[in-house]
Protein backbone atom coordinates (compact mmCIF):
# COMPACT_ATOMS: atom_id res chain seq x y z
CA UNK A 1 0.00 0.00 0.00
CA UNK A 2 1.75 3.56 -1.15
CA UNK A 3 0.20 5.62 1.50
CA UNK A 4 0.05 5.71 5.09
CA UNK A 5 -3.30 5.24 6.51
CA UNK A 6 -2.93 6.97 9.46
CA UNK A 7 -1.54 9.97 7.89
CA UNK A 8 -4.94 9.83 5.93
CA UNK A 9 -7.48 8.93 8.91
CA UNK A 10 -5.73 11.84 11.13
CA UNK A 11 -6.50 14.30 8.01
CA UNK A 12 -9.78 13.32 7.87
CA UNK A 13 -9.81 13.74 11.51
CA UNK A 14 -9.60 17.06 10.94
CA UNK A 15 -12.26 17.82 8.72
CA UNK A 16 -14.94 15.26 9.74
CA UNK A 17 -16.68 17.72 11.70
CA UNK A 18 -17.07 20.30 9.02
CA UNK A 19 -18.30 17.49 6.98
CA UNK A 20 -21.40 19.87 5.07
CA UNK A 21 -19.63 22.77 4.46
CA UNK A 22 -16.61 20.37 3.34
CA UNK A 23 -19.12 18.75 0.77
CA UNK A 24 -20.32 22.11 -0.62
CA UNK A 25 -16.77 23.16 -1.14
CA UNK A 26 -16.08 19.60 -3.46
CA UNK A 27 -19.32 19.81 -5.31
CA UNK A 28 -19.07 23.91 -6.38
CA UNK A 29 -15.35 23.43 -7.21
CA UNK A 30 -16.22 20.03 -9.48
CA UNK A 31 -19.02 21.76 -11.40
CA UNK A 32 -17.21 25.21 -12.17
CA UNK A 33 -14.33 23.25 -13.10
CA UNK A 34 -15.97 20.79 -15.27
CA UNK A 35 -18.81 21.94 -17.72
CA UNK A 36 -21.47 19.02 -18.38
CA UNK A 37 -20.39 16.98 -15.07
CA UNK A 38 -23.67 18.80 -13.16
CA UNK A 39 -26.07 16.77 -15.28
CA UNK A 40 -24.74 13.44 -13.56
CA UNK A 41 -26.44 14.07 -10.01
CA UNK A 42 -29.32 14.81 -8.88
CA UNK A 43 -31.17 18.33 -8.72
CA UNK A 44 -31.06 18.33 -5.09
CA UNK A 45 -27.34 17.94 -3.89
CA UNK A 46 -28.41 17.99 0.12
CA UNK A 47 -28.57 14.17 0.21
CA UNK A 48 -25.63 13.51 -2.46
CA UNK A 49 -23.63 15.42 -0.14
CA UNK A 50 -24.43 13.26 2.66
CA UNK A 51 -23.86 9.84 0.94
CA UNK A 52 -20.32 11.63 -0.62
CA UNK A 53 -19.24 11.88 2.93
CA UNK A 54 -20.89 8.44 4.20
CA UNK A 55 -18.57 6.71 1.50
CA UNK A 56 -15.52 8.73 2.48
CA UNK A 57 -16.12 7.79 5.97
CA UNK A 58 -16.89 4.06 4.96
CA UNK A 59 -13.57 3.97 2.51
CA UNK A 60 -11.27 5.48 5.40
CA UNK A 61 -12.10 3.23 8.24
CA UNK A 62 -11.62 0.57 5.91
CA UNK A 63 -8.02 1.52 4.42
CA UNK A 64 -6.01 -1.04 6.91
CA UNK A 65 -8.78 -3.95 6.06
CA UNK A 66 -7.96 -4.63 2.18
CA UNK A 67 -10.28 -7.30 2.10
CA UNK A 68 -12.77 -5.21 3.03
CA UNK A 69 -11.31 -2.32 0.85
CA UNK A 70 -11.54 -4.14 -1.82
CA UNK A 71 -15.14 -5.13 -2.09
CA UNK A 72 -16.20 -2.14 -0.61
CA UNK A 73 -14.29 -0.50 -3.75
CA UNK A 74 -15.64 -3.05 -6.21
CA UNK A 75 -19.05 -2.45 -5.31
CA UNK A 76 -18.63 1.60 -5.75
CA UNK A 77 -17.35 0.62 -9.36
CA UNK A 78 -19.71 -1.87 -10.76
CA UNK A 79 -22.80 -0.11 -9.16
CA UNK A 80 -21.35 3.34 -10.71
CA UNK A 81 -21.84 2.39 -14.31
CA UNK A 82 -25.59 2.91 -13.59
CA UNK A 83 -24.20 6.47 -12.88
CA UNK A 84 -22.75 6.84 -16.47
CA UNK A 85 -18.86 7.45 -14.65
CA UNK A 86 -16.66 7.11 -17.03
CA UNK A 87 -12.59 6.89 -16.47
CA UNK A 88 -11.77 10.48 -17.39
CA UNK A 89 -14.03 11.21 -14.31
CA UNK A 90 -12.28 10.67 -11.35
CA UNK A 91 -8.93 12.54 -12.08
CA UNK A 92 -11.69 15.44 -12.05
CA UNK A 93 -13.47 14.12 -9.18
CA UNK A 94 -9.77 13.44 -7.23
CA UNK A 95 -8.80 17.32 -8.07
CA UNK A 96 -11.63 18.50 -6.42
CA UNK A 97 -11.78 16.13 -3.43
CA UNK A 98 -7.98 16.99 -2.38
CA UNK A 99 -9.11 20.89 -3.31
CA UNK A 100 -12.04 20.68 -0.58
CA UNK A 101 -9.69 18.79 2.02
CA UNK A 102 -6.70 21.69 1.62
CA UNK A 103 -9.44 24.01 1.85
CA UNK A 104 -10.73 23.02 5.26
CA UNK A 105 -7.48 21.74 6.68
CA UNK A 106 -6.09 25.38 7.49
CA UNK A 107 -2.55 24.49 8.95
CA UNK A 108 -2.68 20.58 9.57
CA UNK A 109 -2.24 20.44 5.66
CA UNK A 110 0.85 19.42 4.74
CA UNK A 111 2.99 17.91 1.40
CA UNK A 112 2.94 14.50 2.91
CA UNK A 113 -0.64 14.62 4.07
CA UNK A 114 -1.36 16.04 0.26
CA UNK A 115 0.84 12.94 -1.37
CA UNK A 116 -0.64 10.63 1.18
CA UNK A 117 -4.21 11.89 -0.09
CA UNK A 118 -3.63 11.30 -3.83
CA UNK A 119 -1.82 7.94 -3.33
CA UNK A 120 -4.74 6.66 -1.81
CA UNK A 121 -7.16 8.27 -4.17
CA UNK A 122 -5.12 6.66 -7.19
CA UNK A 123 -5.51 3.74 -5.60
CA UNK A 124 -9.42 4.02 -4.76
CA UNK A 125 -10.23 5.20 -8.30
CA UNK A 126 -7.95 2.73 -10.57
CA UNK A 127 -10.00 -0.31 -8.55
CA UNK A 128 -13.47 1.38 -9.00
CA UNK A 129 -12.31 2.18 -12.58
CA UNK A 130 -10.90 -2.10 -13.17
CA UNK A 131 -14.30 -3.15 -11.63
CA UNK A 132 -16.39 -1.13 -13.97
CA UNK A 133 -14.61 -2.45 -17.12
CA UNK A 134 -14.04 -6.16 -15.71
CA UNK A 135 -18.28 -6.70 -16.46
CA UNK A 136 -18.98 -8.37 -19.39
CA UNK A 137 -20.30 -5.61 -22.05
CA UNK A 138 -23.31 -7.77 -22.16
CA UNK A 139 -24.89 -6.57 -18.76
CA UNK A 140 -26.33 -3.05 -19.10
CA UNK A 141 -26.08 -0.67 -16.68
CA UNK A 142 -29.64 -0.37 -16.53
CA UNK A 143 -32.85 -1.86 -17.68
CA UNK A 144 -35.94 0.75 -19.31
CA UNK A 145 -39.08 -1.02 -17.41
CA UNK A 146 -42.46 -0.11 -18.27
CA UNK A 147 -44.80 0.18 -15.60
CA UNK A 148 -48.32 -2.26 -16.58
CA UNK A 149 -50.21 -2.08 -13.66
CA UNK A 150 -49.75 0.08 -10.30
CA UNK A 151 -52.57 -0.77 -7.76
CA UNK A 152 -52.24 1.62 -4.14
CA UNK A 153 -52.85 -1.28 -1.54
CA UNK A 154 -52.42 1.68 1.32
CA UNK A 155 -52.93 5.45 1.02
CA UNK A 156 -48.97 5.17 1.27
CA UNK A 157 -48.15 2.18 -0.31
CA UNK A 158 -48.29 1.09 -4.38
CA UNK A 159 -47.60 -2.51 -5.85
CA UNK A 160 -45.65 -1.62 -9.01
CA UNK A 161 -45.64 -3.89 -11.94
CA UNK A 162 -42.76 -3.87 -14.31
CA UNK A 163 -41.53 -4.95 -17.56
CA UNK A 164 -38.28 -4.56 -18.39
CA UNK A 165 -36.76 -4.57 -22.23
CA UNK A 166 -34.39 -7.16 -21.95
CA UNK A 167 -34.39 -10.14 -19.35
CA UNK A 168 -33.24 -9.08 -15.89
CA UNK A 169 -31.41 -11.95 -14.59
CA UNK A 170 -31.87 -12.07 -10.54
CA UNK A 171 -32.56 -14.47 -8.05
CA UNK A 172 -35.34 -14.20 -5.54
CA UNK A 173 -34.32 -12.38 -2.15
CA UNK A 174 -32.56 -10.32 -4.38
CA UNK A 175 -33.24 -6.54 -4.45
CA UNK A 176 -32.39 -3.58 -7.33
CA UNK A 177 -31.94 -0.22 -7.45
CA UNK A 178 -34.38 2.10 -9.35
CA UNK A 179 -34.78 5.70 -11.02
CA UNK A 180 -37.67 8.03 -12.38
CA UNK A 181 -37.48 10.51 -15.03
CA UNK A 182 -39.59 12.29 -12.66
CA UNK A 183 -36.71 12.57 -10.08
CA UNK A 184 -33.52 12.39 -12.60
CA UNK A 185 -30.05 10.75 -10.65
CA UNK A 186 -32.18 9.53 -7.50
CA UNK A 187 -31.72 5.69 -7.00
CA UNK A 188 -33.35 3.86 -4.35
CA UNK A 189 -33.20 0.14 -3.08
CA UNK A 190 -36.15 -1.72 -3.59
CA UNK A 191 -36.64 -5.39 -2.95
CA UNK A 192 -38.11 -8.13 -5.76
CA UNK A 193 -41.76 -9.16 -4.90
CA UNK A 194 -41.83 -12.35 -6.95
CA UNK A 195 -39.77 -15.23 -8.26
CA UNK A 196 -38.28 -15.09 -11.81
CA UNK A 197 -41.60 -14.91 -14.16
CA UNK A 198 -41.73 -16.16 -17.98
CA UNK A 199 -43.14 -13.13 -18.98
CA UNK A 200 -40.30 -10.94 -17.25
CA UNK A 201 -42.17 -8.77 -14.87
CA UNK A 202 -41.24 -8.02 -11.77
CA UNK A 203 -43.40 -6.42 -8.92
CA UNK A 204 -41.86 -3.98 -6.38
CA UNK A 205 -43.64 -2.78 -3.31
CA UNK A 206 -42.95 1.17 -2.69
CA UNK A 207 -43.75 2.43 0.75
CA UNK A 208 -44.09 6.36 0.46
CA UNK A 209 -41.08 7.65 3.40
CA UNK A 210 -41.66 11.46 4.15
CA UNK A 211 -39.71 13.91 2.00
CA UNK A 212 -38.96 10.84 0.01
CA UNK A 213 -37.85 11.95 -3.44
CA UNK A 214 -38.39 8.73 -5.53
CA UNK A 215 -40.73 6.92 -3.27
CA UNK A 216 -43.45 9.61 -3.41
CA UNK A 217 -43.11 10.19 -6.97
CA UNK A 218 -43.60 6.33 -7.49
CA UNK A 219 -46.77 5.98 -4.97
CA UNK A 220 -48.42 8.84 -6.27
CA UNK A 221 -47.26 9.62 -9.30
CA UNK A 222 -46.01 7.49 -11.93
CA UNK A 223 -48.40 6.45 -14.33
CA UNK A 224 -48.87 2.80 -16.64
CA UNK A 225 -47.26 3.25 -19.48
CA UNK A 226 -43.97 5.23 -18.16
CA UNK A 227 -40.54 4.31 -17.90
CA UNK A 228 -38.69 3.37 -14.95
CA UNK A 229 -35.32 2.87 -14.67
CA UNK A 230 -33.70 -0.27 -12.90
CA UNK A 231 -29.84 -1.42 -11.89
CA UNK A 232 -28.41 -4.27 -11.81
CA UNK A 233 -29.94 -7.29 -8.99
CA UNK A 234 -27.96 -6.87 -5.83
CA UNK A 235 -27.79 -8.62 -2.33
CA UNK A 236 -27.30 -12.32 -1.23
CA UNK A 237 -30.15 -12.84 1.24
CA UNK A 238 -31.39 -15.73 -1.59
CA UNK A 239 -32.70 -18.99 -0.40
CA UNK A 240 -29.75 -21.57 0.46
CA UNK A 241 -29.30 -23.87 -2.67
CA UNK A 242 -29.29 -27.54 -2.53
CA UNK A 243 -30.66 -27.27 1.37
CA UNK A 244 -33.66 -29.65 2.79
CA UNK A 245 -33.61 -27.45 6.17
CA UNK A 246 -36.88 -26.38 7.58
CA UNK A 247 -37.46 -22.48 7.08
CA UNK A 248 -38.53 -20.19 9.31
CA UNK A 249 -38.77 -16.92 7.38
CA UNK A 250 -39.65 -13.33 8.93
CA UNK A 251 -41.47 -10.34 7.19
CA UNK A 252 -42.01 -6.88 8.73
CA UNK A 253 -44.10 -4.22 6.84
CA UNK A 254 -42.85 -3.77 3.16
CA UNK A 255 -40.46 -6.89 4.49
CA UNK A 256 -43.09 -8.78 2.94
CA UNK A 257 -41.42 -8.30 -0.87
CA UNK A 258 -38.47 -10.06 -0.50
CA UNK A 259 -40.30 -13.08 1.41
CA UNK A 260 -43.29 -13.30 -0.82
CA UNK A 261 -40.55 -13.63 -3.94
CA UNK A 262 -38.83 -16.99 -1.79
CA UNK A 263 -42.31 -18.53 -1.07
CA UNK A 264 -42.60 -18.32 -4.84
CA UNK A 265 -39.37 -19.64 -5.67
CA UNK A 266 -40.06 -22.08 -2.75
CA UNK A 267 -43.30 -23.38 -4.74
CA UNK A 268 -41.57 -23.80 -7.99
CA UNK A 269 -38.83 -25.88 -6.12
CA UNK A 270 -41.30 -28.05 -4.87
CA UNK A 271 -41.62 -26.45 -1.23
CA UNK A 272 -40.20 -27.86 2.31
CA UNK A 273 -41.53 -27.26 5.84
CA UNK A 274 -41.87 -23.36 6.35
CA UNK A 275 -43.27 -20.92 8.94
CA UNK A 276 -43.33 -17.12 8.07
CA UNK A 277 -44.31 -14.92 10.55
CA UNK A 278 -45.76 -11.59 9.12
CA UNK A 279 -45.52 -8.78 11.07
CA UNK A 280 -46.86 -5.09 10.85
CA UNK A 281 -47.68 -2.20 12.89
CA UNK A 282 -51.54 -2.88 12.36
CA UNK A 283 -53.92 -4.95 10.58
CA UNK A 284 -54.26 -2.54 8.12
CA UNK A 285 -50.85 -2.66 7.30
CA UNK A 286 -50.91 -5.89 6.17
CA UNK A 287 -51.25 -4.74 2.57
CA UNK A 288 -51.16 -7.89 0.74
CA UNK A 289 -53.24 -10.56 2.80
CA UNK A 290 -54.88 -11.98 -0.21
CA UNK A 291 -51.41 -13.29 -1.30
CA UNK A 292 -50.83 -14.74 1.90
CA UNK A 293 -53.81 -16.62 2.29
CA UNK A 294 -53.74 -17.54 -1.43
CA UNK A 295 -50.20 -18.93 -0.77
CA UNK A 296 -51.16 -20.90 2.23
CA UNK A 297 -54.11 -22.59 0.65
CA UNK A 298 -52.26 -23.57 -1.87
CA UNK A 299 -48.98 -25.32 -0.37
CA UNK A 300 -49.80 -27.61 2.78
CA UNK A 301 -46.02 -27.33 3.93
CA UNK A 302 -46.68 -23.47 4.27
CA UNK A 303 -47.91 -22.25 7.41
CA UNK A 304 -48.49 -18.24 7.80
CA UNK A 305 -48.88 -16.43 11.21
CA UNK A 306 -50.19 -12.80 11.36
CA UNK A 307 -48.33 -10.70 14.20
CA UNK A 308 -50.43 -7.16 14.16
CA UNK A 309 -51.89 -5.21 17.60
CA UNK A 310 -55.63 -4.45 16.80
CA UNK A 311 -56.38 -0.89 15.30
CA UNK A 312 -54.20 2.17 17.36
CA UNK A 313 -52.06 -0.10 18.67
CA UNK A 314 -48.05 1.03 18.97
CA UNK A 315 -44.87 -0.34 17.16
CA UNK A 316 -43.84 -1.59 20.42
CA UNK A 317 -47.00 -3.71 20.87
CA UNK A 318 -46.49 -5.01 17.47
CA UNK A 319 -43.32 -6.06 17.94
CA UNK A 320 -43.90 -7.84 21.63
CA UNK A 321 -46.60 -9.68 19.75
CA UNK A 322 -44.04 -10.77 16.92
CA UNK A 323 -41.37 -11.60 19.25
CA UNK A 324 -44.03 -14.01 21.66
CA UNK A 325 -45.28 -15.63 18.65
CA UNK A 326 -41.43 -16.40 17.46
CA UNK A 327 -40.53 -17.67 21.29
CA UNK A 328 -43.25 -19.58 21.25
CA UNK A 329 -42.28 -21.53 17.97
CA UNK A 330 -39.48 -22.98 20.21
CA UNK A 331 -35.82 -24.58 19.05
CA UNK A 332 -35.10 -23.10 15.96
CA UNK A 333 -31.85 -25.32 15.21
CA UNK A 334 -31.20 -26.91 12.13
CA UNK A 335 -33.22 -24.55 10.42
CA UNK A 336 -32.90 -21.77 7.27
CA UNK A 337 -33.81 -18.32 8.42
CA UNK A 338 -35.04 -14.95 6.56
CA UNK A 339 -35.22 -11.74 7.99
CA UNK A 340 -36.41 -9.09 6.35
CA UNK A 341 -38.24 -5.56 7.28
CA UNK A 342 -37.01 -2.61 8.57
CA UNK A 343 -33.19 -1.89 9.85
CA UNK A 344 -33.54 -2.74 13.54
CA UNK A 345 -35.59 -6.18 12.64
CA UNK A 346 -32.64 -8.25 12.13
CA UNK A 347 -30.30 -6.98 14.95
CA UNK A 348 -33.27 -7.85 17.69
CA UNK A 349 -35.13 -10.19 16.20
CA UNK A 350 -31.61 -12.30 15.21
CA UNK A 351 -30.49 -12.19 18.43
CA UNK A 352 -33.56 -14.09 19.92
CA UNK A 353 -33.66 -16.56 17.23
CA UNK A 354 -29.89 -17.44 18.07
CA UNK A 355 -30.63 -17.97 21.62
CA UNK A 356 -33.87 -19.95 20.67
CA UNK A 357 -31.01 -22.37 18.83
CA UNK A 358 -31.00 -20.63 15.77
CA UNK A 359 -27.39 -20.81 13.48
CA UNK A 360 -25.94 -17.99 12.05
CA UNK A 361 -24.58 -19.98 9.47
CA UNK A 362 -27.98 -20.07 8.51
CA UNK A 363 -29.73 -16.88 9.24
CA UNK A 364 -30.07 -14.64 6.64
CA UNK A 365 -30.94 -10.88 5.53
CA UNK A 366 -29.72 -7.59 3.86
CA UNK A 367 -27.27 -6.23 5.80
CA UNK A 368 -29.04 -3.90 8.32
CA UNK A 369 -28.07 -0.10 7.03
CA UNK A 370 -30.19 2.62 8.74
CA UNK A 371 -32.71 4.30 6.78
CA UNK A 372 -31.30 7.45 5.77
CA UNK A 373 -31.80 10.24 7.72
CA UNK A 374 -33.40 13.22 5.80
CA UNK A 375 -33.54 15.71 8.61
CA UNK A 376 -30.38 18.52 8.16
CA UNK A 377 -28.25 18.76 11.14
CA UNK A 378 -28.24 22.30 12.82
CA UNK A 379 -24.67 21.71 14.03
CA UNK A 380 -21.11 20.35 12.61
CA UNK A 381 -21.50 18.11 16.12
CA UNK A 382 -25.07 16.84 15.08
CA UNK A 383 -23.59 15.93 11.83
CA UNK A 384 -21.05 13.81 13.14
CA UNK A 385 -23.33 11.87 14.82
CA UNK A 386 -25.51 10.60 12.96
CA UNK A 387 -25.37 7.59 10.74
CA UNK A 388 -25.91 8.28 6.96
CA UNK A 389 -26.66 5.71 4.53
CA UNK A 390 -25.04 4.93 0.92
CA UNK A 391 -28.02 2.92 -0.29
CA UNK A 392 -27.35 2.69 -4.08
CA UNK A 393 -24.18 -0.19 -3.08
CA UNK A 394 -24.54 -3.57 -2.93
CA UNK A 395 -24.66 -3.75 0.85
CA UNK A 396 -23.38 -7.62 1.13
CA UNK A 397 -20.19 -6.24 0.64
CA UNK A 398 -20.44 -3.32 3.28
CA UNK A 399 -18.14 -5.50 5.17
Amino acid sequence: MPFDPAVIRASFAVVERRADQLTKFFYAHLFTNNPGVEELFPARLAEQRDRLFAALTQLVTRLEEPEKLTGYLAALGRDHRKFQAAPEHYPAVGASLIAALKHFSGHSWTQEVEKSWLEAFTVISQAMIDAAAAVPDTVPRWWDAEVVDRRRATPDLAVLTLRPDRPYPYTAGQYLTACSDRRPQVWRPYSVACAPRTDNTLELHVRRIPDGLLSTALVNDVRLGETVRIGPPLGEAVLAPDSYRPLLMVAAGTGWAPVKALLEQLAQDGGRPTTVFVAARGDEDQYDLAAVHALVKEHPWLHAVLAAPERGGSRAEGVRLLREGLRAYGDCSGHDIHLAGPPDLAPGVGAQLLEQGAESAYLRHDPATPTFNRSRPLTPAEWFLEERDVPWINRTELG
